[in-house]
């Protein structure tokens, strides 16, 4: 791709805006996960050791435009303070004159932080009158949050065109990963896609059905597509009319030389209520009052089997009601293959990564995406605003 990097921006002595997805949990006045905040640290570190003055901008939560205490960036800054081991100067606003005292007293290797993007309704807008506030605060421009790059917003398009642009670290490292698995993957290529709804993961499937070897299919879209198998599912979460689409997808894959393998055996209980009345159950044996939470030992078994010979691995979504125990055991199962297999590894998915990042395994992973919905349009080969706006720039 034709997209400009650090290596292509003079920052020495600059004052650059960086945006950064700081879309983090928050609990009891600080940040409960901050996963997002440390993917962010080597553009940080870079930015800094070049000489420039850091202005980090990021949203969090919805507080659709308008100024929400409950998604204020403050905790953030404390959080990012100690990650760095150096202050780290909030600004209680996002333009106007706190945000401009705040840039002005930037020095070179200084980190300042604005208030949230999205208390503003121009980012979401992709308004030009907001991202020009925000371009005159700054010289440059660097966008390192890939999890945001599927929006059209103010801090991720506009203001691309109004600065020298460049993409930072990480959003470099995820196009770099997800382009290799989605047009020149090793071969075989297997991909494990997992997750509530057929529908929300129906664009990867057909695209990576032009390049994939196998797709293991598991989490609630199982249950669907075992629905359009002819297979009594029970009580379980399902999409019924998606059952003609599973269905033509299987053909397809059929038709295309692609091995679809679908659970075998499960582990239902009759409510997530009574988790310890769970069994597992052969996939015909399914009864009308079963629910379906996880996918059995058996299809564990076999899906780590598909696994052990892939050159290139996908993996995005839970196998089953990951926050749940028992039912999180055909996630981790899953997470243990992906991490012990040779392959080349990409995992994305909230819970996916959770369950990698809670087992000690992500050493283990090749790449591990920070965007959710952003990595889902990538691999189905949308074109994402927040990256075509950096393509197009200077």
């Amino acid at each position: 791709m034709a997209l400009k990097t650090l290596d292509d921006l003079d920052v020495r002595g600059k004052r650059v805006l960086l945006r950064v997805d700081f879309n983090v949990p928050l609990a009891e006045g600080g940040v409960a996960d901050d996963t997002r905040i440390r993917a962010a640290l080597p553009t940080i570190n870079r930015l800094r050791e070049q000489g420039a003055a850091i202005l980090l901008a990021s949203h969090l939560g919805r507080p659709k435009g308008a100024v929400d205490p409950r998604y204020s960036l403050a905790p953030v800054a404390e959080r990012l303070s100690e990650l760095l081991g150096m202050p780290v100067v909030f600004a209680s606003d996002t333009v106007g004159p706190a945000a401009q005292e705040t840039a002005a007293r930037l020095e070179p290797g200084q980190v300042a932080l604005l208030e949230n993007l999205r208390f503003q309704p121009g980012e979401e807008q992709n308004d030009s009158t907001f991202a020009e506030q925000l371009a005159a605060l700054v010289d440059c421009y660097v966008n390192d949050a890939f999890g945001a790059a599927h929006r059209a917003h103010a801090s991720t398009v506009a203001l691309a065109g109004l600065l020298p642009s460049a993409a930072g670290l990480l959003m470099e490292s995820e196009i770099t990963a997800l382009d290799k698995v989605l047009r020149a993957p090793d071969h075989p290529f297997v991909v494990i896609i997992g997750g509530a709804k057929v529908s929300d993961k129906i664009g990867v499937i057909e695209s990576l059905l032009a390049t994939a070897d196998e797709i293991l299919i598991g989490g609630g879209m199982a249950n669907t597509f075992l629905l359009a198998q002819g297979h009594q599912i029970g009580t379980s979460l399902a999409e019924p009319e998606q059952a003609e689409l599973a269905r033509e997808l299987l053909a397809r894959a059929v038709d295309q030389g692609v091995a679809i393998h679908l659970p075998s055996d499960v582990v239902v209980a009759q409510s997530l209520d009574a988790p310890e009345q769970h069994r597992t159950v052969a996939v015909r044996e399914v009864g009308a009052d079963d629910a379906i939470f996880d996918i059995g030992p058996t299809t564990i078994e076999r899906f780590n089997e598909r696994l052990d010979h892939a050159k290139t691995i996908v993996w995005n979504g839970p196998m089953g009601v990951f926050e749940t125990p028992p039912f999180d055991n055909g996630t981790r199962g899953i997470a243990k293959a992906v991490a012990g297999a040779d392959g080349y590894s990409v995992v994305g998915g909230g819970d996916s990564v959770a369950a990698i990042e809670q087992a000690g395994l992500a050493d283990g992973i090749d790449h591990i995406s920070t965007g959710g919905g952003a990595s889902l349009e990538f691999l189905e080969g949308r074109t994402l605003p927040g990256i075509a706006a950096l393509e197009e720039r200077r």
